[in-house]
């Protein structure tokens, strides 16, 4: 295997394939590397853990066929150190993937070698045989953006580190929950599903996707009985699907709420911001409703406190709720409008962020017990 590519192009590459290699402990070592083969002048590149799997292909300078596996870090690392320019990767195919041999990579006066992985022992990739849906790449990755963020990434409860994907009348609906946030985002006149359909797929899988996804403007999917394969340019992402049965996240939504307050989005983030420098050690922001103002509040015990009053608009009765800051924080700027809403019920109940004049997506946020 031998061929020439730009450093910036090869390290991106790396990069992105090498997020799916895995270093945990009780695997099987070939999964700390990533696979590059070349045929002509296309190198593609696979980086998986079992779980998830993303492809990567490239235009490179082919001086000669070949396939081998690398350490993924390693050689991430070597890429992204060379000055810029074309680099050069070299392994003589008789050598390839046995574990005597060493993989040349050039740039300039810089020359590294590095022992390959068994390439044997790499995992054979399938083709996907499902029948393939097209979205628009923007919406996708828009949703992708809001509903992520909400799944857990606790492996305890594994089906809360997944986002449900449903299909409803209308369209598709993304749900994500970690037990102490939920976001739902609706895609009218988008479906990837038939009727009544409803799959699970890891949450770190779709988080990947959408920073693979970039300015393509198309998204293939594929959906099997245990794995979901996602296509966007020269990038393939595969992962399994979680088993098991999604919260039934309905009831936690009311169809009205009695108390609700409108405010400026930028405010508001920048006074929590400013407000959350004194919520130390899991300590709440406290916003006292009422009026025309909103105050909020963070009190650390023998620290200090802070106090930011803003406009706002508020209907409803007088109270004060508290909220994890970062859990607020990540509600609010996921919504895509200038001015938000924090409906209520009361300062114990789950209260629900929405973007005026936005029906399409929600974040629905657990409220702190505070004395």
């Amino acid at each position: 295997m031998k061929f020439r590519c730009e450093r910036d192009v090869l390290a991106d590459a790396l990069g992105s394939a090498g997020r799916a290699a895995t270093n945990r402990t009780g695997t099987l070592p070939v999964l700390a590397g990533v696979r590059m083969e070349v045929i002509g002048d296309t190198l593609t590149i696979t980086g998986t853990d079992l779980e998830l799997t993303i492809r990567l292909t490239i235009e490179v300078g082919g001086e000669r066929d070949g396939a081998a596996v690398v350490p993924a870090r390693l050689v991430g690392d070597i890429v992204k150190a060379l000055p810029a320019g074309a680099v050069e990767i070299d392994l003589a195919d008789s050598m390839a993937g046995d574990g005597s041999s060493e993989m040349s990579i050039s740039a300039g006066r810089s020359q590294f070698s590095v022992r390959p992985l068994s390439l044997d022992d790499y995992p054979a990739q399938s083709e996907p045989a499902a029948d393939a849906v097209t979205l628009p790449a923007a919406a996708m990755a828009d949703a992708l953006r809001q509903v992520v963020r909400a799944a857990s990434t606790d492996d305890a409860r594994a089906v809360l580190t997944g986002v449900l994907l449903a299909a409803e009348d209308d369209g598709l609906r993304m749900v994500a929950t970690d037990s102490y946030r939920l976001a739902v985002r609706d895609l009218p006149e988008s479906s990837m599903l038939g009727s009544g359909q409803k799959v699970l797929i890891p949450g770190r899988a779709l988080s990947e996707l959408q920073r693979l996804m970039g300015n393509e403007e198309s998204l293939t999917v594929r959906l099997g009985e245990r794995e979901a394969t996602f296509e966007a340019g020269s990038t393939r992402l595969s992962t399994r699907l979680i088993e098991g049965e999604f919260p039934n996240y309905r009831n936690l939504l009311p169809s009205s709420y009695p108390n609700l307050l409108t405010i400026s989005k930028p405010a508001i983030i920048e006074a929590i911001r400013r407000v959350k420098i004194l919520a130390q050690d899991s300590t709440p922001v406290r916003m006292t409703l009422g009026g025309d103002t909103v105050q909020l509040t963070a009190i650390t015990q023998d620290v200090g406190n802070a106090v930011e009053e803003i406009d706002a608009q508020y209907e409803g009765a007088e109270m004060t709720v508290a909220f994890n800051p970062d859990y607020l924080l990540a509600g609010i700027d996921a919504i895509d409008a200038d001015d938000v809403t924090l409906a209520t019920m009361d300062p114990m109940k789950p209260a629900v962020l929405r973007g005026v004049g936005q029906d399409d997506y929600l974040y629905l946020l657990m409220p702190v017990r505070v004395p």
